[in-house]
């Protein structure tokens, strides 16, 4: 295959969005500053796109993967697997994503299961990492309504199942699955299940699905098997539909038997396949991790992190795992990234587990002791105000055990906060299906004239309510940039923009200012 280049003279004043989310932290693209980025090794982990958007109105969109590089004064595309295409009939942000959505990934209507924004989320990964069992998960959610906290979905991560590939419930961690989904149910939540393309070699999934030629095989036509990060294991062929059947017979088993609502769907990268592989269809590596969040789309109750070329659909896309940090690694990446997120036609965003998701900041390096971590409670709480006015937010390590009382409060009024504000975000949501627009909008989307190209800590919930967490540790206080209008804030001043104030932040508050006029 032919691979493509182009170079585009840069505008005057002309900034760049696109590529890969994990660059978020690093967006705009321009400004003199140099970028680089090659798509066909790597997404980090997160949701990718081959799409580059400018604040000028111009959009560059292919099919296929390609790399670029921003220099001062030129847009470089290189190494371009499919036809390039170049619109530069727009005036803005906005414009130009709204046009390339409309014609390269509309979206097709369908939205997520909506407990998904009107209630947070609640997962098992900190608290049990890979030993969940039914009693914990009964008294984690317990738990959450114990502490004054709104039920929402609640799911149960890695080591549920027998095995990689045996997605039936360990007999021994869950003896009685269906009664364990019925509590829950009675306590309103919604339930679902961690899962992967995996499967454990040498089991009876894996000699049933060889034979049967649903695994992915290398260059010289023998089984893969890959590294990740729980060791060696075969693959599924998301491209052989035979495959894809067996492995929503299993999801639909579950669902049948023990009455789950809907499941994880986490791995599934670019990196854990070859282009030499061979598969039923012949896919990059890319194109696999695309195949892998089809298979979701039959689930309302659905999760992604790692997703190429999958925007418009109704998937539920989380940032991928963050640490306990303030910095790029931690809290301050959260926005910048979900706006990113969105800006690529991931609409359906979740921040990662508040707090930070990072097995490392809880265990040993060989993941067999818990370390005795003293959490940041100034971060757990920031971490909650930031996600609050996502479209999602999604809980972890319990803050009821990692918290004082005071800093509990402060969490619980936090996702109270995403529950009050669950209509207005889930009519949004019902817009971005139809539309495909981002639910959290980037300042310069919504107001394209301000120059607020580079304000990346505050961020447009929808069109009318501003939100500026606070991101830096020990801040009394913090500066916002107001657009043109009358604002109310969230502690009652009335403010006219546009203009750039200081304005106090104490632990409790949540900056937030909702256009009034």
């Amino acid at each position: 295959m032919e691979r493509k280049s182009l170079e585009l003279e840069l505008l005057p004043g002309e900034y760049w969005w696109g590529g890969i989310v994990p660059d978020g932290v690093k967006m705009p693209f321009g400004g003199g500053m140099e970028a680089e980025r090659d798509m066909h090794a790597s997404l980090l982990g997160n949701q990718g796109s081959p799409l580059l958007l400018s604040s000028r109105g111009r959009a560059v969109w292919s099919e296929d993967t390609f790399g670029f590089r921003i220099t001062p004064g030129k847009l470089i595309i290189q190494e371009a697997e499919g036809e390039l295409h170049v619109d530069e009939s727009k005036s803005n942000l906005a414009e130009a994503f709204r046009h390339a959505a409309n014609r390269y990934f509309p979206a097709d209507g369908r939205c997520p299961e909506a407990l998904f924004f009107t209630a947070p989320q609640y997962n098992t990964w900190i608290e049990m990492t890979y030993e969940p069992t039914q009693d914990k998960t009964i008294a984690y959610a317990e738990s959450v309504l114990a502490n004054g906290m709104p039920p929402g979905v609640i799911m149960i991560d890695d080591n549920w199942m027998q095995d990689y590939g045996n997605w039936t419930f360990h007999s021994e961690r869950f003896p009685d699955p269906r009664a364990m989904t019925d509590k829950l149910h009675e306590l309103g939540f919604k339930v679902m299940l961690w899962t992967c393309p995996f499967v454990s070699p040498d089991s009876a999934s894996f000699r049933y699905l060889e034979k049967r030629g649903c695994l992915l095989r290398d260059e010289t036509g023998k089984t893969a098997i890959r590294q990740w990060w729980n060791g060696f294991s075969a693959v599924l062929d998301c491209t052989n539909p035979d495959a894809v059947e067996w492995y929503n017979g299993q999801l639909h088993t579950l669902m049948d038997r023990y009455g789950i609502d809907g499941f994880k769907f986490d791995a599934g990268d670019p990196e854990f396949y070859r282009l030499s592989d061979k598969s039923a269809e012949p896919r990059h590596p890319n194109g696999h991790c695309e195949a892998w969040a089809k298979v979701g789309l039959d689930y309302p109750f659905n999760e992604f992190r790692a997703c190429w070329k999958s925007a418009g659909k109704p998937l539920v896309q989380r940032l991928s795992d963050k640490s306990h940090s303030w910095g790029n690694d931690g809290l301050a990446s959260l926005i910048p990234n979900g706006l990113a997120q969105g800006l690529l036609g991931y609409a359906f965003t979740c921040p990662d587990m508040i707090g930070g998701g990072q097995v490392g900041d809880v265990l040993n390096e060989d993941f067999t002791v818990r370390k005795h971590v003293e959490l940041d409670q100034e971060l757990f709480v920031r971490y909650a105000q930031c996600s609050a006015l996502f479209p999602m937010m999604q809980f972890s390590a319990a803050p009821w055990r990692v918290l004082d009382k005071e800093h509990l409060e402060l969490n619980v009024e936090a996702a109270r906060l995403h529950a009050e504000y669950g209509e207005e975000i889930m009519a949004l949501a019902r817009h971005a299906a139809e539309t495909g627009e981002p639910i959290i909008r980037h300042m310069a989307y919504v107001f394209p004239e301000g120059g607020y190209e580079h304000v990346r800590d505050q961020f447009m919930l929808g069109c009318r309510t501003l939100v500026a967490p606070v991101l830096t540790k020990g801040a009394a206080s913090r500066s916002i940039a107001l657009p043109p209008g009358t604002w109310r804030g969230d502690d009652g001043n009335i403010v006219e923009g546009p203009c750039v104030f200081e304005t106090a932040t104490p632990l409790s508050r949540l900056p937030r200012y909702e256009l009034i006029d």
